[in-house]
């Protein structure tokens, strides 16, 4: 979702590129709430995080626990963000109650791609 909201609200300035500790597939609800949004992220594709990736980004922000406590030792000069939130792929529940719980995901990742991009750019 962050890589989607990046493209979206990001525009042209700005590369974008999700990759987890481990490839996890393509989430259908994911896929469905942000085409709510108006995001279509049903074209990204679920990679794994490389040491060529590290090497070529500027920044690079965690979503989870997991992946902060994972990750590998980061090139000097990358910038490195933790987002602490919790992955709706995991809630449990009704379908609506579940449904719920990745719309409040989304909303909260636009939050802090759209403050990202704010401080990465103050200017644009």
């Amino acid at each position: 979702m962050a890589e989607g909201w990046a493209h979206h609200l990001g525009g042209q300035d700005i590369t974008a590129q999700s990759a987890g500790i481990e490839s996890h597939g393509k989430n259908p609800r994911a896929i469905e709430v942000m085409l709510e949004a108006g995001v279509d992220i049903s074209k990204q594709e679920s990679t794994t995080l490389t040491n060529e990736m590290l090497t070529e980004a500027d920044y690079l922000v965690t979503v989870c626990g997991h992946a902060d406590s994972s990750c590998p030792t980061l090139p000097k000069g990358l910038n490195k963000e933790h987002w602490p939130l919790d992955d709706p792929a995991k809630a449990q529940g009704s379908d609506a109650e579940v449904m719920r719980i990745f719309r409040d995901s989304r909303d909260e990742i636009r939050r802090r791609v759209d403050d990202l991009l704010q401080r990465l750019n103050p200017s644009g």
